[in-house]
């Protein structure tokens, strides 16, 4: 399979997943990343959306909120207790193996929640597909960067094929930084080139990311030994 020029970009998009969340706060408003600080961002009432992937970097929230008036979208860094973030049991239809959240006793993963308007949450939920489906998960400890409890009950997208496991275990995310992580570690590029060699070996990353691009993705992933 030739990989062409009208190639690269989408070739660039799997790769870089999640697409270099910042590591503080942030208001986003269209195209403008703004670094307001933390003590000074209103989420004016809204509900708190776990974002621990994609859905944290003003790249990503840019592309699925296009469509919509320009409105501010905040994202407060928090860092999360007894979950971490790891690679989900499928390839997304821009070629990536995408992120999931799963319980780790212990660990302490750096993430941010996102307090979207009802029409920023429905422009979201609809980049999601059927991978996903919206939870509200209860009793969670977030503690914000400037100190404080987050809210104890958050929505949050949970990958309905669940983590990939590679030789029996979960993945995390090394772009994702956490305290006391139990779980290997892994780039994007890395799993990316793993699922490749055990699923279509005659093939190279870039015609990988092309194929399941054609295909609109793949799920679910069968463990990987």
């Amino acid at each position: 399979m030739a990989v062409g020029p009208d190639d690269e970009e989408l070739v660039r998009r799997a790769l870089a997943y999640p697409y270099d969340p910042p590591a503080g706060s942030f208001v986003q408003v269209g195209e403008r990343t703004l670094p307001v600080p933390p003590e000074e961002i209103d989420i004016g009432g809204r509900r708190a959306l776990l974002a621990y992937g994609a859905n944290a970097s003003p790249e990503a929230l840019t592309r699925k909120l296009a469509h919509l008036p320009p409105e501010p979208i905040a994202a407060l860094r928090v860092a999360l207790r007894g979950w971490d973030v790891v690679y989900s049991a499928h390839v997304t239809r821009y070629g990536s193996v995408p992120a999931a959240v799963v319980a780790s006793p212990g660990t302490v993963a750096n993430v941010h929640l996102v307090f979207p308007s009802d029409a920023q949450l429905e422009a979201i939920a609809a980049t999601e597909g059927q991978n996903y489906r919206l939870e509200q998960l209860a009793d969670l400890s977030a503690t914000y960067e400037i100190g404080g409890e987050g809210p104890r009950e958050i929505d949050a997208f949970i990958s309905v094929h669940g983590p990939l496991l590679v030789d029996g275990a979960p993945v995390a995310l090394a772009a994702i930084p956490a305290a006391d992580r139990v779980f290997p570690e892994s780039t994007t590029p890395q799993i990316i080139d793993r699922v490749r060699a055990a699923l279509t070996p005659d093939l190279t990353v870039p015609e990988f990311v092309l194929h399941h691009v054609k295909r609109g993705g793949l799920r679910p992933l069968p463990p990987l030994c």
